[in-house]
């Protein structure tokens, strides 16, 4: 029922209230005014009748003295008194109801009105006759007595009638004055429990209200409301409840989103730090690459003088094989200064042996870096295959130039027994210095092409070291965000946890979710051993005075941190 049909229907039940108690008021004045009424059109008028008769009499005493003493007209005065009482008293029986008492005492003052008027006929007939005064009052003593007592009792029994008629009024009065009192008091009762059963019906939903709103303002979404009826505080109630369910679930969901948020980022987090670990190792590696690739060009660049000198020396030997050859004669004089040129010429060759085993070696070494850099270092790879391959020639033809140097020096050894043979001899050391020449040249232009390569490499390793300082920048960035990102989850799950939920409220929270599986953790992947094996030796390689200072690389598009 609507409030405002409520308070109708209150203000109809005290409306009709008011009715009964006002009608109940005109009743109970209606019966005083009865009561009233009896009094002043009987009582009343029979004690004005009394009043004119009790005048009359008292002039008719006075009119028969005087008739006595004086004599004249008083006699009719006398008998006009005495009429005015008959019709007082005629009025008095007419008045009203006449009760015994006052039949007989009505009785009484009618005897002594005739006794009255015979005694004054008497006096008139004494008069007549010149009787005394004495004689004249001896003749009607007492007969006024009679009427002054008679209308004495009348005059007392209209009093007695008066106050019991002022009792009755007074009675009706009270009894009025009571029912007015009752059904006032009935009628407040009546609107006092209509009142209070509204109030209440009013003001306990919204006592409810205030409850649950001042326990929701506090963040305790558990209370339980119930919709006891459907006027104007139902359906606030209804909202209410509407409002904490939706609240609920609302919290519920941000609750449950903000876990996993969470828990993502902490994942996260978690990861970004495992990949600036494996950076920071790879980094650590590219930098004891480029220092061992600056120690490979340097030694390449070494071995490349050394065959320039190699070339020199061969030129030298050819030249010195020529003039050998045309003076032949002076070969005897001559044969101990080549023994000597061809001991140091064997010397050399074991140099350039040994230059080309340390190129077999620092190629092996270069193989093996390429093959940890894995896919980037497959060009470095072949180069260094190259280069291998071009130590082991120059190895086998250093050995082979070694072989003809000990020919060659044991023929010079018995040349002096085979002067004859010495032209014959001597061009063929000729042609061996020649193809020394061409070889030698040959190794000088390996050395070139192996100096441009591991320059390259160089290059590519200087490249890759820029981009894995660009790389371990945006991870440092990317572990920065996530981390404030678990933060902020943090802050905000903190700030939903004021609100208290019950079980309930979180299932239909997290219903929706049930699908959906949680974020997968982060796997922690290990670091490479080639990368541990890496970062061994550029630690061992590199005091902390020599290492190189960090590189800041720069894009069109962003500006890289330093790692």
């Amino acid at each position: 029922m609507k409030i405002a049909v409520k308070l109708g229907l209150a203000f109809a039940v005290v409306f009709l209230l008011l009715a009964v108690l006002v009608a109940t008021t005109v009743n109970r004045l209606n019966d005083v005014r009865d009561e009233w009424d009896d009094v002043a059109k009987v009582v009343l008028k029979k004690r004005d009748a009394l009043d004119e008769a009790s005048t009359a009499l008292t002039d008719a005493i006075h009119h028969f003295k005087n008739f006595i003493i004086r004599g004249g007209d008083y006699d009719k005065r006398f008998q006009a008194d005495m009429a005015a009482i008959e019709a007082a008293l005629t009025r008095y029986s007419a008045a009203g109801e006449v009760s015994p008492d006052e039949a007989a005492q009505l009785k009484t003052l009618g005897e002594g009105v005739k006794t009255y008027r015979t005694g004054m006929m008497r006096l008139s007939e004494m008069r007549a006759r010149d009787a005394t005064v004495p004689e004249l009052d001896q003749a009607v003593q007492g007969a006024d007595k009679v009427l002054a007592g008679a209308l004495s009792a009348l005059r007392e029994r209209n009093r007695q009638m008066v106050a019991t008629g002022g009792g009755h009024v007074e009675e009706s009065l009270r009894a009025a004055r009571n029912a007015l009192l009752w059904t006032a008091a009935i009628i407040l009762l009546l609107g006092t429990a209509s009142a209070a059963g509204i109030t209440r019906a009013v003001t306990r939903p919204l006592r409810s209200a205030v409850r649950i709103a001042t326990t929701v303002a506090a963040g305790d979404l558990t209370a339980r409301i119930e919709v006891g009826s459907t006027d104007e505080t139902g359906q606030l109630m209804q909202a209410l409840k509407a409002m904490n369910e939706g609240l609920a679930r609302l919290v519920g969901q941000v609750r449950a989103g903000t876990d996993s948020i969470a828990t993502a980022s902490g994942q996260i987090a978690s990861g970004n730090q495992d990949l600036s670990q494996r950076t920071e190792e790879q980094a650590a590696s590219l930098e004891e690459t480029a220092a061992s690739m600056e120690e490979l060009t340097g030694t390449v660049k070494q071995n490349a003088d050394n065959a320039r000198q190699a070339n020199q020396l061969a030129q030298l030997a050819s030249e010195v094989a020529v003039k050998g050859g045309s003076v032949v004669g002076q070969v005897v004089d001559t044969m101990g200064g080549i023994n000597a040129a061809s001991r140091k010429i064997a010397d050399i060759i074991t140099v350039i042996d040994g230059i080309a085993f340390q190129t077999n070696i620092l190629a092996l070494n270069a193989a093996v870096e390429a093959a940890r850099a894995g896919e980037q270092g497959r060009g470095f790879a072949v180069v260094a295959s190259e280069v291998r391959s071009l130590a082991q020639r120059s190895a086998a033809a250093a050995k082979e130039i070694k072989a003809l140097i000990d020919d060659s020096v044991g023929k010079v050894d018995a040349g002096s027994q085979l002067v004859d043979q010495a032209g014959q001899t001597m061009q063929e050391i000729v042609g061996s210095i020649r193809r020394v020449t061409d070889i030698m040249g040959e190794i000088a232009a390996a050395s070139q092409e192996q100096t441009r390569g591991i320059e390259q490499v160089n290059q590519a390793i200087t490249q890759m070291d820029q981009v894995t300082q660009q790389n371990a920048a945006l991870v440092e960035e990317a572990s920065a965000a996530a981390q404030s990102m678990r933060e902020q989850a943090g802050a905000l799950v903190q700030a939903v946890s004021v609100f208290k939920l019950d079980g309930e409220a979180v299932q239909r929270a997290t219903r929706p979710e049930a699908g959906v599986g949680a974020p997968a953790a982060a796997t922690r992947v290990a670091v490479p051993p080639v990368a541990k094996k890496l970062a061994a030796p550029a630690q061992r390689a590199m005091p902390s005075a020599a290492r190189r200072e960090p590189v800041t690389a720069k894009t069109d598009k962003n500006e890289w941190a330093e790692f």
